[in-house]
């Protein structure tokens, strides 16, 4: 992801005595071993940059952490996620769509790697996408990134080969999120400090939203106007939700250097390490179910009609609350605490699908999938704020782990799919469940190495 970047505005003389008093206390906050006492300065964007004070990006006070500037950043981001991870989410109805009608000759296996390609470069292009945002050209990234989505989703419409829905859905929608998924996401640590794990809990709202509604657009709207409508309407829908986000979406400061792509210092820090293998792990297994429960309902027969297809959209509903609620709490127990349960939850959950054989179990499976997997998705940022060793290094950090967690997304899905076509769907289920367990207990290791074995301490 990024490093912390916002707007200054201060239309106030302030006296001597508090600018040297405020000095003081940003060269105290700044000297550590990652970040010169002169350098991590911000201005705001490219506007009249020389008219304003510079305020370090460590200076916690500076930060409003509330107000109508920073919650409009959060509807902004809101709808950032609606149309990154809501798109990403929805990919389970076009995986059963092109298996039983549009590509019917290609792999399940081949089909998924559509959907992971999104997921991968998503977080992948991340790494860069940072840099250059802090470099000042958030506009630019945001407009470039919603162009490609809207522009993907319209070259969709016309697609009738694998390799055209693998250009229009795999890479050219996916590197469209990746361009507006960081700036989206890191903008919210400028704007809130106490209330920043409830505001990015809000925003990551926004992609569980995303997963209910384009699944049923999508759904209802193939038998009345067919796919290549269904996909413009899905476009369209796309277009009025971008324009939102460009239009809120405000830059508080940015750093005076660029931060750095690598953290060498990063590989030595126990806690950092195991969390990233632990997410790698369980971002793996994490998402077969997204991609494969309507498939195991129609071809198990366990729901009749249009309930498989609301299946996928139960998940990302109950999401909606896994976002919210866990990220509130969490800012009051501390997000190693709230995120630890809930990854174990999830494998648990994921193993529970392998005698399941009804309807009942079935949507209590994608209710209690849904609220658990949503928290496991949204607190890994705040997490990695707080393992990061000084607020200028969070970006590089940020960046690092979301590139190699995003290899586990690209791979995770195909080789789910590779083994229902070897072995049936109970063995996705297993492969699925320990992925998530094992992710979960590094992750637990990761919360030792940091704070150690008292339970009840907020980490």
């Amino acid at each position: 992801m990024t490093s912390l970047v916002a707007e200054v505005e201060d239309n106030s003389v302030s006296s001597v005595s508090a600018d040297v008093e405020e000095t003081l206390d940003d060269k105290k906050e700044d000297s550590d071993p990652y970040e010169p006492p002169t350098a991590e300065c911000a201005f705001q964007g490219h506007e009249d940059s020389a008219s304003q004070r510079p305020i370090s990006i460590n200076n916690i006070e500076a930060i409003p952490n509330g107000g109508v500037q920073a919650w409009l950043q959060v509807v902004g981001s809101f709808f950032v996620m609606f149309n990154t991870w809501g798109v990403i989410n929805t990919f389970g109805v076009f995986q059963t769509y092109y298996e039983t009608e549009l590509l019917p000759s290609s792999t399940p296996s081949a089909i998924s790697w559509v959907g992971s390609l999104q997921a991968f470069l998503l977080l992948f292009l991340g790494a860069f996408a940072g840099p250059i945002y802090d470099a000042g050209y958030f506009r630019e990234l945001m407009a470039a990134g919603s162009i490609l989505i809207v522009f993907g989703t319209m070259m969709l419409s016309i697609c009738k080969e694998y390799w055209q829905v693998l250009l229009a859905q795999g890479f050219c929608i996916g590197i469209g999120t990746g361009c507006t998924f960081v700036p989206g996401v890191a903008i919210l640590s400028t704007y809130f400090t106490t209330k920043m794990a409830t505001a990015m809990g809000i925003a990551a709202a926004g992609s569980s939203l995303g997963g209910v509604i384009y699944p049923i657009l999508f759904h209802k709207l193939i038998p009345q106007v067919g796919f290549p409508w269904a996909a413009r309407v899905m476009g369209f829908t796309l277009l009025a939700t971008v324009v939102v986000t460009n239009l809120v979406m405000k830059v508080r400061v940015l750093p005076a250097s660029r931060r750095k792509i690598i953290d060498r210092l990063a590989f030595r820090d126990p806690p950092f390490v195991l969390f990233v293998l632990g997410a790698f792990l369980a971002f793996m297994g994490l998402y077969a179910p997204f991609y494969y429960i309507q498939l195991y309902s129609i071809e198990l027969n366990i729901t009749g009609g249009d309930l498989t297809f609301y299946l996928l959209s139960i998940i990302n509903a109950a999401s909606v609350f896994g976002r919210v609620i866990p990220n509130f709490i969490a800012d009051r127990t501390g997000p190693f605490n709230m995120m630890i349960p809930c990854a174990i939850f999830t494998g648990i959950l994921a193993l529970c699908l392998i005698p399941i054989r009804s309807i009942a179990p079935l949507i209590m499976f994608c209710l209690l999938y849904g609220f658990f997997s949503g928290a496991f998705v949204s607190l890994p940022p705040t997490i990695l704020v707080h393992l990061s060793p000084s607020r200028g290094i969070v970006g590089t950090r940020m960046g690092m782990c979301f590139a190699i967690v995003s290899i586990g997304l690209l791979i995770g899905t195909p080789i789910g799919g590779a083994i229902v076509r070897a072995s049936g769907f109970w063995s996705i289920w297993l492969y699925s469940g320990l992925l998530c367990v094992c992710g979960g207990a590094l992750i637990t290791a990761a919360r030792v190495f940091k704070a150690g074995w008292r339970i009840l301490k907020m980490v």
